[in-house]
């Protein structure tokens, strides 16, 4: 590799890096992509002696391209949550509606092709993207995706799911931004909403023209349990389609790490403690593994507190299940680092202590994985 020593007329505020950023032994520290978004950086950049790839017959990094060309991974899941908000909300108004829910669906499905610890970490980092009825959908669509394609499921079944988690909570729609927030118990016209919402929802969407019996079917059973005690008709086992039980149990792991304005996010760990353990008798246990494969121990967006006092959040799989690549946001002494470092937990010093809260201020998800979280 030919290197070439950073300076100060490299770098352009606000513009990506359009080139990967290496240490003096070859390391690479910082991805193509990466936004510089003050000159503290840039000094914190020059002051470590940092190295940018350029081809043997150039005497300077290319030229920086303010222009992001290829697809990113968060814009269309971005894309997704604006068009699904815009066609839920406008339900019985829409014409060729099934189509239009289906190239939501292929938009997020892209979004999974180009990057998945993307997808997988917007659920967790891109919540002010739009309100939670919507987002909800989307979150969910994207971790029913992933279980389904694990499980080898033909595309046009995959389809369905994604059309049906989009448009499992038609039936509540005006109603569940205000029902996720309640913090006491429910009254009897909360609960009937809730109990009746399925029905309520394949009965909008047949009168907005989708005739599928796949996607209505899977919509009507969302909330069905293994042992019989979900809603709306007490179905068990095998009486459940399949697509019904992976859109279950994603729509309760991503409630359950969603916010309320009476208490914080949960903890992934403790979501899936509480999905797949405290509530296994609700659930099909076959896919209970599949569901662990997909997120990981620690899915991509949690965040993590190393031995070494760094803060981070996980941006991939390793090759360990138990130690993902993370990047440290805040250094060990408990200040802002001025750039993300990236971390390989497998390694000793990098270990991971334990999960840690998430963090107040938002994460700028680009400086993590690059041009692929574009906005």
């Amino acid at each position: 590799m030919t290197r070439r020593r950073i300076s100060m007329s490299d770098f352009v505020i606000g513009a990506p890096l359009s080139w990967d950023v290496y240490d003096d032994s070859s390391k690479l520290l910082l991805r193509k992509g990466f936004v510089v978004e003050s000159e503290q950086q840039i000094e914190a950049l020059i002051a470590r002696g940092l190295f940018a790839e350029s081809k043997a017959s150039s005497t300077s990094p290319p030229p920086i391209n303010r222009q992001v060309d290829k697809p990113s991974a968060l814009r269309l899941i971005n894309q997704a949550n604006k068009r699904m908000g815009h066609l839920l909300y406008n339900l019985l108004h829409e014409a060729e509606l099934e189509s239009k829910i289906m190239e939501v669906g292929a938009d997020i499905k892209r979004a999974v092709d180009i990057n998945v610890h993307v997808a997988l970490g917007s659920i967790i980092l891109n919540r002010a993207a739009i309100a939670y009825p919507v987002r909800h959908c989307v979150d969910t669509a994207i971790i029913s995706l992933l279980v389904a394609r694990a499980l080898e499921m033909p595309d046009a079944e995959i389809d369905i799911i994604l059309a049906a988690a989009l448009t499992m909570n038609i039936g509540m729609l005006h109603q569940q931004e205000q029902l996720q927030d309640k913090a006491g118990i429910l009254n009897d016209d909360d609960k009937n909403i809730i109990k009746t919402h399925p029905q309520t929802g394949i009965r909008l969407l047949k009168q907005a023209g989708v005739k599928n019996d796949s996607w209505l079917l899977t919509v009507l059973t969302h909330h069905e349990n293994e042992d019989g005690s979900g809603y709306p008709l007490g179905k068990t086992g095998l009486k459940i389609p399949l697509g019904a039980k992976i859109i279950a149990i994603a729509d309760r792991y991503c409630a359950t790490i969603s916010p309320r304005s009476y208490r914080k996010a949960l903890l992934p760990n403790v979501a899936m403690r509480s999905v797949f353990l405290d509530e296994k008798q609700n659930i099909d246990q076959s896919l209970s593994a599949v569901f662990m494969q997909v997120l990981g121990m620690y899915p991509a967006g949690a965040f993590v507190k190393l031995i070494n006092g760094e803060l981070c959040v996980v941006t991939e799989q390793g090759e360990v299940r138990k130690s993902p690549i993370v990047h440290a946001l805040i250094g060990s002494n408990g200040v802002k680092l001025a750039f993300p470092l990236s971390r390989n937990t497998a390694r000793s010093m990098y270990a991971i202590q334990d999960y840690a809260e998430e963090m107040t201020t938002p994460v700028n998800m680009q400086t993590l994985w690059g041009d692929d979280a574009a906005l």
